[in-house]
């Protein structure tokens, strides 16, 4: 999962925006890959229990 969320922050902008997050958080960026390969496991057990394939949604925007 660390190296998958390695190459997925050059390939994809979900994560990529996951990762500049946590970043702007103040996290180093061994720990902002560790957080979002924590998301990743995160999703895969929501697959799993679920019995749901997986679904790209888009971020929800807020509007003021």
């Amino acid at each position: 999962f660390y190296q998958a969320s390695f190459c997925s922050i050059q390939r994809d902008p979900t994560s990529r925006t996951y990762y500049d997050r946590k970043r702007a958080e103040g996290k180093r960026h061994h720990q902002a890959l560790i957080a979002l390969a924590r998301r990743k496991v995160n999703v895969l057990y929501a697959m799993l229990r679920d019995r749901q394939p997986f679904q790209h949604r888009p971020p929800l925007r807020l509007i003021a």
